[in-house]
């Protein structure tokens, strides 16, 4: 096991679509591209990074689980399992690591029905509404925080 801060991002549902998928909210910088440069950020902070997405809730859990003494961080974008799945914010609860929520939309400004997070409350921090900056903004806090302890 290598020493580095290891970071583990967590993409639900539909952000396979992103490019896409609503560019006027989502904008048009695919998945990919994202992982992307979260993979360049990582690098010059020098972390480790795996990166994952799923349609499945179920397979969102698992990975989740799985990340618990294998992973410092999350960087998890529920997507629209942030605002229904409490099985999504249990998994996330019990990860012994920290947390940190991301959305590439201000899910403030947008349908009420997208204002309430259950994952807000577990998580050491949120970045919303910045699109795909919104990633590496979490790995830059991350690289703060780190310096912290």
């Amino acid at each position: 096991m290598t020493d580095r801060v290891k970071i583990l991002v967590v993409n639900g549902p539909n952000l396979n679509m992103l490019g896409t998928r609503e560019p006027e909210i989502y904008g048009a910088v695919s998945l990919d591209a994202i992982r992307k440069k979260c993979q360049a950020a990582c690098e010059t902070h020098g972390f480790a990074m795996k990166w994952t997405q799923s349609n499945s809730e179920a397979v969102l859990i698992d990975t989740i689980q799985a990340a618990c003494n294998n992973f410092d961080w999350i960087i998890v974008n529920g997507a629209g399992l942030t605002h229904t799945s409490v099985a999504l914010r249990d998994a996330l609860a019990l990860f012994n690591g920290k947390v940190i929520e991301v959305h590439l939309s201000n899910i403030y400004a947008r349908e009420e029905f997208r204002h309430k997070s259950l994952i807000t409350a577990i998580a050491e921090g949120a970045v919303v509404g910045f699109g795909a900056n919104s990633y590496t903004m979490a790995i830059a806090a991350i690289a703060e925080m780190q310096r912290e302890f």
